[in-house]
């Protein structure tokens, strides 16, 4: 496996718009300032084709794999390259500002199945699931979303019936990012009754008899990261594969969801930065009544505003993976993160396409595409509205409501 920890030089320009003044140690910058340079080399030239042509980015996710980067926090022992999630966060955002559907893999990747296998499965399971998965050799998925249930995750209908020593799962998911792709898929079924404690968390491998898949879905952005419906005919798994304990789904899924959401917003803010780094050279490039229009206060403070909120919304993220790191309660910063941060891809990302003016709404351009990439970040993983929900709660808690 490559190292991470290579050495680069990282310029005050690079460092400042990547966060990596964030206290970093030497070699957490120099393991960020590595990603960045690869991606930058072999991700980001290969975006918009990958862009137009919806082609699944196996090549950029191979080479990724070889840094450790699909399993980035997951302990050596497993595999994985045992990063710490500050660090693994500001990879994700390098890697969402050379390509956002290479990030929503990765990110995945990391933050559910590997995560959930990391924390509640046992020792066989993460042998055979979590170390392939970490070394890059597997990919894999998580099936939560059904067609009647998104944000009220808790009246799925995909049912498992216990048969003898097997559970057997009927019904379907979707929008399940890499669908018709993983080798792994932690499924979310019903085994009991109503509401989040009938549902129990299950491991099943590509394969399996009478698991089908959708084709993938023609989405506004993120064309390369295939999402795809995912059926479930008869499809007859051992009890062995059930992850934790029966009725225990969603505790697991939940207690994964807020690693997931700081990966979310670490992607929209690599996707904010690309936008604001296009704008900020165009604008120093472009000139229009005979000097450049970044000498324009309409275009100069539209620029320091996205510099603001990417700034801004980045510390908070960092701030959720620190608290990560420390084993501390993070749920309310990483719903504010990604609150924060995807807002701001969306509000960013348009405001490049402004300052590019017809140009920007070209696919000669880059700006066009990551806004079109931009808008999912406030959609999945819990919706903006589900983040504000997250957030009152947690506020209203403190104040004894």
């Amino acid at each position: 496996m490559t190292t991470l920890a290579s050495p680069s030089e990282t310029s005050p320009a690079a460092a400042s718009q990547a966060g990596l003044s964030f206290g970093l140690s030497d070699e957490q910058r120099l393991i960020v300032q590595t990603v960045r340079d690869y991606c930058q080399a072999k991700v980001a030239p290969l975006s918009a084709e990958y862009d137009r042509s919806g082609e699944y980015p196996r090549q950029q996710l191979r080479g990724l794999a070889e840094l450790g980067l699909l399993g980035a926090t997951v302990p050596e022992e497993w595999g994985g390259a045992g990063l710490d999630s500050v660090t693994y966060a500001l990879c994700l955002e390098e890697i969402a500002a050379a390509d956002a559907s290479v990030a929503v893999i990765v990110s995945v990747q990391n933050g559910l199945p590997e995560g959930m296998l990391l924390r509640y499965g046992s020792d066989a399971q993460k042998e055979r699931y979590l170390r392939p998965l970490a070394t890059g050799a597997h990919l894999g998925a998580f099936c939560l979303t059904e067609s009647g249930a998104g944000s009220d995750a808790a009246s799925l209908r995909l049912k498992a019936t216990a048969d003898g020593e097997h559970w057997v799962l009927n019904g379907s998911k979707a929008w399940i990012t890499s669908g018709n792709q993983a080798d792994t898929y932690l499924v979310l079924a019903r085994t009991g009754g109503p509401g989040a404690r009938g549902v129990s968390c299950f491991i099943v491998e590509k394969g399996t008899p009478g698991l089908s898949f959708g084709r993938p879905e023609e989405k506004l952005g993120l064309h390369a990261a295939h999402t795809t419906s995912v059926t479930f005919d008869a499809v007859r798994v051992p009890a062995a594969s059930m992850l934790g304990q029966e009725g225990q789904g969603l505790t697991i899924a939940l207690a994964c969801l807020d690693a997931g959401r700081v990966g979310i917003a670490m992607q929209a803010l690599g996707i904010a930065r690309a936008a604001f780094e296009h704008a900020a050279r165009y604008a120093l490039t472009r000139e229009q009544f005979g000097r450049p229009i970044a000498e324009n206060q309409g275009v100069s403070f539209k620029i320091a505003d996205m510099a603001a909120r990417i700034e801004g919304a980045r510390l908070v993220a960092l701030k959720a993976a620190w608290l990560k790191d420390q084993g501390a309660p993070y749920s309310r910063e990483a719903s504010i993160a990604k609150l924060l941060a995807s807002e701001a891809a969306v509000d960013v990302t348009r405001e490049a396409i402004q300052v590019f003016g017809g140009n920007g709404y070209s696919r000669e351009y880059p700006v066009e595409r990551l806004y079109r990439d931009a808008k999912i970040t406030e959609i999945y993983e819990g919706t903006s509205e589900i983040q504000r929900m997250v957030i009152s709660r947690s506020v209203f808690a403190d104040f004894g409501s």
